[in-house]
């Protein structure tokens, strides 16, 4: 296939990019705006294969878009350009309303445009639009989000994610346009932007700095190890149906502070100090709208298109720690140069 990938300089996408290159086969278009957690250097290790193409535009520029389909012929495109951190959504919603769904309306009429010229028949296209788990909501102690789960966002983040999954869905009833929309867990690994929690707690460990925990820590996400969450997209991409939905979690269900304390523990063994890096941990006011749990049922894609996690928590968690270990040339112009760990999304800023 020829697959244009938005966003696919960012840390899922650049996933996706070198999984569909290297993996599968896949001719690949990257487009993206390079913001702030635009890297190239994420592409490294594909972007002199043959099989790759970059083209930096914005997905709300709509003449951009029917150039790029023009220009390539795509028998797909897997969306995955997105404002994704939920603190930077709080101070400054704006920027992920214009990208968020602005640009998805833009692309899913660029899809439908294209289609309905001749250049691609919609039998021979799919248009994959990859969504969150939090535009569900959160969840109590108990149960599961499934693809029948009703939304109830409540982060502008969240917010503008399920609108951009309403159209998706609405252009494929309406106008047959070949959607898939995936709703994927809390995804870490290498090459992960240093404002989540994750990276950043490993980086704040290895400066010796305080690592931040909202409020008391027992908040519960479901981590899906990047790589797991590419090949999904791959399957997804080869044998899923129109119109369907599939979840994508990796069951591996943590309180954020066992997150933080695994991430501690690794780096007293990795990088040991006189003092533990647990003695770092620090208790911070609360996320506003922080949701307290999120867990994906992701029964319907195991069974149906045969995808399973091979990555467990603990595994996963080993080899981000070890890699962000191995790979200051990647994170510190980004440390140094883009953002050096201060706490955003404060109501007001």
């Amino acid at each position: 296939m020829r697959v244009i990938v938005t966003g696919g300089a960012g840390f899922i996408g650049s996933a996706v990019c070198r999984h569909f290159i290297a993996d599968l086969g896949h001719d690949v278009v990257v487009v993206d705006k390079l913001t702030y957690a635009g890297n190239m250097a994420s592409l490294a290790l594909v972007a002199s294969s043959p099989q790759f193409a970059f083209e930096k535009h914005d997905i709300c520029d709509g003449a951009a878009m029917a150039a790029i389909f023009e220009k390539y012929q795509p028998d797909a495109m897997v969306h995955l350009a997105a404002e994704s951190h939920v603190d930077r959504s709080i101070s400054g919603s704006d920027l992920f309303l214009k990208t968020n769904v602005v640009g998805t309306f833009t692309l899913l009429e660029t899809a439908r445009r294209y289609i309905a010229s001749a250049k691609k028949n919609a039998d021979d296209f799919r248009f994959v639009h990859v969504s969150t788990d939090e535009v569900y909501g959160s969840l109590g102690e108990d149960g599961l989000f499934t693809e029948t789960t009703a939304y109830d966002p409540s982060s502008p983040y969240s917010a503008t994610k399920a609108a951009s999954d309403h159209l998706a869905k609405a252009w494929h009833r309406t106008y047959d346009v070949p959607v898939i929309v995936s709703n994927c867990s809390n995804n870490y690994g290498p090459y992960h932007f240093p404002e989540k929690l994750i990276p950043l707690v490993i980086l704040n460990a290895l400066d010796r700095k305080s690592l931040p925990v909202y409020g008391d820590g027992s908040n519960v996400r479901d981590w899906l190890f990047v790589d797991d969450h590419a090949r999904a997209l791959g399957i997804i991409l080869a044998t899923g149906r129109p119109g369907e939905t599939y979840n994508i979690g990796g069951r591996n269900e943590r309180t954020n502070i066992e997150v933080v304390r695994q991430i501690c523990s690794w780096m007293d063994r990795l990088r040991p100090n006189d003092a533990s890096h647990h003695e770092l941990i620090s208790f911070v006011a609360d996320r506003p709208g922080h949701d307290q749990r999120y867990a994906i049922d992701a029964s319907k894609l195991e069974t149906d298109l045969g995808w399973r996690a091979r990555e467990t928590f603990e595994t996963g968690i080993e080899k981000t720690v070890q890699w962000y270990l191995a790979r200051e040339d990647w994170w510190r112009p980004l440390r140094n140069r883009v953002y050096g760990g201060e706490r955003l999304g404060l109501v007001g800023a």
